[in-house]
């Protein structure tokens, strides 16, 4: 395949959704794929296979989700929905979260009992360190916080959503709980379903399962006549995926710079939202091996850059370099700026053998004008 291309593999997604289905069955907890973070719709016959199903962050989402994973839940949540976006989510979506009162008086009115409805909370906590992913940060738009809440503005309402973790481990969860039931645990009693949310790092190396489960479990005990959502994006294809690249020229002034046909900017923009520093296979940190190298990307973007990588030999024009970790928050982002083709998509079966799933072309780059 001509490069850029991401690659994700079946086996390793596979091996996420597995674990993911564990803890669903241990802890007797519902879990669903976040699309925000994933959503190669040909895996979907596999996550169907593990997963109680899905959530949208509004109506494309939705209806993806609908069309490529029939028969399996389908929720979805968005700041500000108009009158015709929540009659266009009621053919998709069982369950609609809304974020504030008046959202929630407009859905009252739109649904008439043909969703089960939730309201998203701040609990006003959260553990982040970067505040544009910090939904409590001060004068975050997200979820209304307890002060602003009555117990009669709870009509209707089935269930409470929060979401407040980013990448983070099963104590932060912990903590996390204490505070969300210590300010909303008087309205759970007369609610059906509660939902955590996302941020759940559950199939990184290291991450605390076993705490998780404790968790969950005893969460249930406490509140036995809840449904318990997770929505983890991350979780679900994270490690799962890569992103191959060629060094199309180097130059060195000052240092030695390797330009490739990826674009931190267009083809994996969390490098530059974060910051974030993608794994590069064979590669180490700068210094660490003989040859260091800062690697950018070909646009006019003057930070279009991934980072400084060193590497056991020189690099030449023409090696490919494969990043790693780049099934989640990439294909989803990526766009066309400078007229950048974007990457195919291609897919490793468990067989070993790669299938092409999308390649992109000029009319993909026109039609977004």
């Amino acid at each position: 395949m001509k490069t850029p291309y991401y690659v994700i593999d079946e086996a390793l997604l596979g091996r996420n959704l597995e674990l993911l289905a564990s803890v669903r069955s241990r802890a007797g907890v519902k879990i669903l794929l976040a699309q925000k973070a994933f959503s190669c719709y040909a895996t979907y016959p596999l996550v169907a296979k593990h997963l109680d199903g899905t959530t949208a962050s509004g109506v494309y989402e939705a209806r993806l989700a609908a069309e490529e994973m029939p028969g399996r839940e389908n929720h979805v949540f968005n700041p500000a929905f108009t009158v015709s976006e929540l009659r266009e989510v009621l053919k998709y979506s069982d369950h609609i979260v809304l974020n504030s009162l008046p959202q929630l008086a407009l859905a009252r009115r739109v649904c008439r009992g043909k969703a089960s409805l939730g309201l998203r909370v701040n609990p006003g906590y959260s553990e982040i360190e970067h505040d544009i992913y910090n939904p409590c940060a001060p004068g975050s738009r997200l979820g209304v916080p307890r002060e602003f809440l009555k117990a009669d503005d709870l009509r209707g309402v089935e269930g409470l959503h929060f979401h407040t973790m980013c990448e983070q481990g099963a104590d932060v969860l912990a903590r996390t709980l204490e505070v969300f039931e210590a300010k909303f645990g008087e309205f759970l009693p007369q609610m059906k379903w509660v939902n955590f949310g996302g941020g759940h790092h559950i199939t990184r190396k290291g991450y605390d399962v076993k705490l998780l489960v404790k968790t969950l479990k005893d969460f249930r005990r406490r509140h036995p006549n809840l449904e318990v959502y997770l929505e983890p994006g991350e979780a679900i294809a994270l490690n799962a995926g890569t992103l191959v690249t060629t060094v199309r020229e180097i130059v060195d002034y000052g240092m030695p710079i390797a330009i490739l046909d990826a674009s931190a900017e267009c083809h994996m923009p969390d490098v530059i939202e974060m910051p974030y520093r993608p794994p590069l296979r064979g590669s180490g940190q700068p210094g660490e091996k003989k040859y260091t190298y800062r690697l950018g990307g070909p646009t006019c973007l003057a930070g279009d850059v991934i980072g400084d990588y060193s590497f056991a030999r020189q690099l030449k024009v023409g090696d490919e370099l494969v990043f790693e970790d780049m099934a989640i928050y990439t294909m989803v982002k990526n766009n066309t700026f400078n007229g950048m083709p974007l990457p195919s998509i291609a897919l490793r079966t468990r067989l070993g053998s790669v299938k092409v799933l999308k390649r992109f072309g000029y009319d993909d780059f026109k039609s977004r004008l």
